[in-house]
């Protein structure tokens, strides 16, 4: 039994090694721990970074300029500015919004496009504010006419099953900000605020749409292991903290069962954590063999990993590389060539074929 367990991990190696070796990496440009990134055409990319600043990017010229902004953020632990995302010429941005008296709250706002200084509304605030700095989320994805947002449970717990507060949810509201009457308040969660889609989350840091079925995806940093990848789904409960999701506290006192009956199954599970963070499907033409599969990032694990989950039932997983770029923050993919791009703390890498 030994032996045929040695044999597996060896062959995983090799094929890790392998994909690696047909690959190379470039570091586009250093940047003060970015956290989030969106295309706002072929050449530049908008950049977050989590003390403050938002930048763009030109990736033929390397050429960096700082944006002004509007937003009262706050850098508390996790915090400060999150995610960004470009849609129709409008900006759309996730970010720990000050509140006073050091409570803060997931919050989301809009702004035209404006290449000097951005005028930001907000659309949302997770109530209530906190004293915390933990598990902010938070990711941004857009289907049609909805925003979709991941919003974490500020390191709260049970506050995850209170659907009456967000942190710990998914929220889905309208590129407006008003709150769409097919949400599960209107339907069957009487009890539910009008923004919440699902409830049980722990601290989701990747959210995406499927560019072939349409479905939203999520992924989700466990506790001392219990991260996940699974879809998003209207009115159901992914179970935190009554779930662990095969992890334990830090303290390594157990939490709750990897899964059962009445919440919703995620599609893979990481036990030992690999510190989940962004996620894409992959669709475009530098690596036509994966498109349809999820790219699966981490913090901790410093890798890059590949499922292939059109069977529910015998989900594949690649590590594409590990311990080449660091720890990493978000993965876009260029929406022409396909080719993919990376944050990690210092920076924006590029990662082609070799």
């Amino acid at each position: 039994m030994k032996k045929i367990f040695l044999y597996i991990l060896i062959i995983l190696n090799f094929t890790s090694v392998s994909l690696a070796k047909n690959l190379k990496f470039k570091k586009i440009v250093t940047l003060d721990k970015p956290w989030g990134s969106s295309f706002i055409s072929n050449d530049e990319i908008i950049i977050t970074e989590k003390s403050g600043k938002i930048k763009i990017v030109n990736i033929l010229t390397n050429n960096v300029i700082q944006i002004e902004h509007n937003l009262n953020y706050l850098e508390h632990g996790q915090g400060g500015l999150l995610d960004i995302l470009y849609k129709d010429n409008f900006i759309y941005i996730s970010y720990t919004e000050n509140r006073g008296n050091w409570k803060s709250s997931t919050s989301i706002a809009k702004a035209k496009l404006d290449k000097k200084k951005l005028l930001f509304k907000n659309l949302f605030q997770a109530n209530p504010p906190m004293d915390s700095g933990y598990h902010f989320g938070s990711r941004l994805a857009i289907k049609d006419n909805y925003l979709y947002a991941s919003a974490g449970e500020r390191g709260k717990g049970m506050i995850a099953q209170d659907a009456s507060k967000h942190p710990g949810s998914i929220i889905r509201i309208h590129l407006d900000g008003s709150i769409p009457k097919d949400n599960p308040r209107f339907e069957s969660k009487s009890k539910w605020l009008p923004e919440i889609y699902q409830i049980g989350i722990r601290n989701p840091q990747g959210l995406t749409i499927s560019p072939y079925d349409g479905k939203v995806y999520i992924s989700n940093h466990g506790a001392k292991g219990g991260d996940w990848f699974g879809e998003v789904k209207k009115g159901e409960n992914y179970g935190w903290k009554i779930l662990g999701w095969g992890g334990t506290n830090y303290s390594g006192l157990p939490i709750g069962p990897k899964w059962k009956s009445g919440f919703t199954k995620a599609i893979k599970y990481w036990v030992p954590s690999i510190a989940t963070s962004a996620i894409k499907i992959y669709k475009g033409d530098e690596f036509k063999e994966w498109n349809g599969h999820a790219l699966i990032t981490s913090l901790k694990d410093q890798s890059l990993r590949k499922l292939i989950f059109d069977d529910l039932y015998e989900v594949k997983e690649e590590i594409i590389f590990k311990d080449k770029i660091g720890r990493i923050r978000d993965i876009i993919i260029h929406p022409e060539n396909g080719k993919i791009f990376f944050l990690n703390p210092d920076g924006l890498y590029l990662m082609e074929k070799n």
